[in-house]
Formats: C-alpha cells, structure tokens, sequence
C-alpha cells in the first residue's frame, strides 16, 4: 500500500478550504463524516505510513489544494498517538520541500489516559472531534 492516499481527484483544489490528514481509524471517521455533512471543501489525506516520515507524497498531495488548512486528527489525546511526531517533524520536513502553511491539530485533550473509561463520553468526544476536523 501506499504511504499517502490523496483525496479524491475529482474535487476543485481551489475550493478545498481544509486538508485533515490522519492514520488509523479516524480515517474512516472523516471519509464517511464529510459526505454525511454535505461539505465538499474539506479533503482528507489518509496517511498509512509514519516512520519513515513520507514528507515528500505529503506534500505533494497538499499541493493540490493551495488554500486549504492543513490539520493533523487523531482520535488519541494530544499528548499521545502520532501527534507528538508529526508536530516534531512534518512542519520541518515540510518546509525543506517548499510547504510552509502551518500545520494544526484536532485531538482530545492531553490525558495520562488513552480513554475516557465511559462509551458515552467517548461517543460524544468522538463526534467533537470530528465536527473540529470540519469546521471553520
């Protein structure tokens, strides 16, 4: 498979205002959630592989879309999850290819736990989460 899935080309690049890049599950998430909430200026940027860091098919899926923010989500809190790595090293990696917008995050808050411990909280932070990936 391919470290980097770009959105779908059928979109116009220059309407795209948002690029939510994420690994994991979240991905499935935000590819069902945006179609759901008829908003077709979000792009989402599936990202398979982390280490090696593929900065190179990063940015060249980004640029297609000039505009656009660029925002790393994940389902972990802040402090934990690919977070950490990407806020360390894409920003850098990214701006020794000519990318240098910079780069936001939509996670839960920094916690010494992964989870809540209740499916109810849980749902409701998951649904924040994901209306954080797509609004202004």
């Amino acid at each position: 498979a391919a470290p980097v899935t770009p959105p779908p080309t059928t979109r116009n690049g220059g309407a795209v205002t948002r690029v939510p890049g994420a690994s994991g599950k979240v991905t499935h998430d935000l590819e069902a959630d945006g179609p759901r909430r008829g908003d077709k200026t979000p792009a989402s940027l599936r990202v398979e592989q982390l280490a090696p860091l593929p900065a190179g098919e990063i940015a060249a899926a980004l640029g297609a879309y000039p505009a656009a923010e660029i925002m790393w989500v994940q389902d972990e809190p802040a402090n934990q999850g690919a977070w950490p790595f990407i806020a360390m090293n894409l920003p850098q990696a990214l701006a020794g290819l000519g990318e240098t917008r910079a780069l936001m995050v939509a996670s839960r808050a920094p916690s010494a736990s992964p989870a809540t411990g209740s499916s109810k909280k849980h749902a409701l932070q998951q649904a924040e989460l994901i209306a954080r990936a797509f609004n202004r």
